[in-house]
This record gives C-alpha cells, structure tokens and sequence, in this order.
C-alpha cells in the first residue's frame, strides 16, 4: 500500500492486526489532512465565508438542485460601501473588522439553504435557492437593522453600508455560476 506516496513500513501488506490499525490511522490521518486543505482552500481566512472558489462550487450545487426540482434562483451582491474610506481614517484592522461584522450579518440574515460568499475585497454574494426575485429594499432593510444593532453597542465612529442588486437566475442565459457571476461584473461595471 502506498501513503503519501511511500510504501507503508508493513511493505504493502497490512500483515499483524496491529499493523493494519496503523495503516488505517496513516490512512484516516491523511484523508483529514487532505480535507482540511480542500477546506482552506476554498474559504476566505478573514470572514470565515467561501472565497470565489468555494462558492462557485457551493452555488454550482444549489443551481443543479434547484434545476432538477423546477425551482428558482437568484443571485444577490452586496459591495461595501466606503470601505477605503474606513481603511483610510480608522485603519486596517478596522477594515478588516467591518469585513467580519458585515460577513456575520450575512451568515444570520440568510437561510441555510442560501450559499453566502465573499468573491474578493469589500465584495459579497448570496445564492437564494428556491426563490425568484426578491424585494431588494426589505433585505436591505433587514440586514442594515442587524447592521445598526451591533453598531449601537460598539460606537465605532462610523456606519458599515452596502449597495445591493440582484440577477435571477434563467437557465436560458446561465448555464453557470460563472456566467452568473460575470453578468454582476458586467453590472457592476468592472
């Protein structure tokens, strides 16, 4: 048997009971190791959200299964707004700690169904599985509450807000997430 790629000590065969229980802890070991590193990789450190890569895999799921149950989807994406602003006159770490402030807000306004992301900088997304257009303005209301609550207590010398639009999702136009997520680039005008 091979282990990361070097025969194991027992020369490929499990030999004694306790050899073959080494060779399955080796194994489970490396498994956890690969899948933690799968894991990282597809999550952004800072929020603790999928990054890009993790939710277009995530999202790419959620459109298969809305497709196979006959159900909408619509992507939602937020850009912070001011975010240079706030790195500029409170600093890094304040950037950083609007960032996670506005990614917890997200993770508990939304369902668990919904895929939430953070594609890059003060950028945000949100997959609504099973929902077709929504009324942007109660979202945005919804969340900018949650927003207002934890800055109530805080006094953070500024506000955390976001711009928000929606494409819903028509299978006829995108066959992915990718082509999803280059429509918000186009609206976005980047």
């Amino acid at each position: 048997m091979l282990i990361s790629g070097k025969p194991h000590k027992s020369g490929g065969r499990a030999g004694t009971p306790q050899q073959a229980r080494e060779w399955l802890r080796d194994l489970a070991r490396q498994a956890e190791q690969e899948l933690i590193g799968v894991q990282m990789a597809s999550m952004d450190e800072l929020t603790l959200l999928p990054n890009r890569h993790g939710f277009i895999a995530l999202a790419d799921m959620g459109l298969q299964a809305c497709a196979q149950l006959g159900r909408p989807a619509t992507l939602l994406f937020f850009n912070l707004d001011e975010f240079k602003r706030i790195n500029y006159l409170f600093g890094r770490a304040e950037g950083d700690h609007a960032l996670k402030t506005f990614a917890d807000v997200l993770r508990i306004g939304f369902r668990e169904s919904d895929v939430i992301g953070r594609l890059e900088g003060a950028t945000f997304v949100a997959l609504l599985t099973g929902s077709g257009a929504v009324e942007i303005a109660a979202i945005k209301a919804r969340l900018e509450e949650m927003l207002d609550e934890r800055y109530a207590m805080a006094h953070r010398g500024y506000e955390i807000r976001f711009s928000i639009g929606q494409i819903e999702h028509d299978t006829a136009f995108h066959g992915s997430v990718e082509e999803l997520l280059e429509e918000v680039d186009r609206v976005m005008g980047r």
